[in-house]
């Protein structure tokens, strides 16, 4: 009996209290995952007729890919990222930042945040209810076709992503 308290106490010992409640879990894009979206965005817009760049970062704004197509902007890079973070650190699509931060609009303060981009074409990438990514183009004739090409690369890793 002193034997088996002994090692019920031990075992209780090793195991730190509370540990599960100290972390937290959570899903990031695979690299492999990431570079086919942003490559599945590329075509679309190829396809449209659009040179772009595409980004796409994590869930905490770090980029993983960056693809510029031959005849995109020198601009494109920075400005497809810049995009793709925004929308994740903001957790929305920067077409709708880019009405709701207007000068005169109560969030308008956000445009002075250093990074932040309010341009149509960058996305938050979900699966299963949390962010786990964003993606930005830049380079095509308006933000709402650089947008279109983003929903495109997203649309082609749906199934991979969704659970």
């Amino acid at each position: 009996m002193q034997r088996t308290a002994l090692a019920l106490a031990a075992a209780l010992a090793a195991a730190p209290a509370g540990a599960a409640e100290g972390l937290v879990q959570y899903s990031m894009l695979r690299p492999e995952t990431a570079l086919r979206m942003a490559q599945a965005a590329l075509e679309s817009c190829r396809k449209a007729g659009f040179q772009v760049a595409v980004a796409v970062v994590d869930r905490m704004g770090v980029t993983q890919v960056l693809l510029r197509d031959r005849l995109a902007g020198p601009h494109t890079p920075e400005t497809a990222r810049r995009k793709a973070w925004t929308a994740v650190s903001f957790r929305t699509d920067t077409a709708t930042l880019a009405e709701v931060t207007q000068a005169g609009k109560v969030q308008s303060a956000a445009r002075d945040i250093p990074g932040a981009l309010m341009l149509a074409g960058g996305l938050p990438v979900e699966a299963g209810g949390s962010i786990v990514g964003g993606i930005g183009v830049s380079g095509a004739p308006g933000g709402e076709l650089d947008a279109r090409c983003a929903r495109d690369g997203i649309a082609a890793v749906e199934d991979e992503i969704n659970f």
